[in-house]
């Protein structure tokens, strides 16, 4: 399974990817293209945007879910200390 997602950029409208893992909100990447820089933010009015953060954010979740990293809790110990 690859572990990246497809990116549209609004100026040249190229495709290129990126890792799934790095495109969270907050994130900027250059189009290799035309070089402008391409925010990530979910309040961004960009459709091509929207869509790449939600495939990212769906594309993690799968692949967590596939490494098995959901976190166990361990049951807590409890020391009787009456005796």
């Amino acid at each position: 399974m690859s572990d990246s997602v497809q990116i549209h950029c609004k100026r040249c409208r190229s495709n290129f990817r990126d890792r799934a893992r790095r495109v969270q909100p907050g994130y900027s990447r250059q189009c290799p293209s035309c070089e402008v820089i391409i925010f990530f933010e979910e309040s961004s009015s960009d459709k091509n945007v929207q869509t790449a953060l939600l495939a990212a954010r769906r594309l993690r979740r799968v692949l967590r879910e596939s490494e098995g990293a959901k976190p166990v809790a361990k049951p807590a110990t409890v020391y009787d200390r009456s005796s």
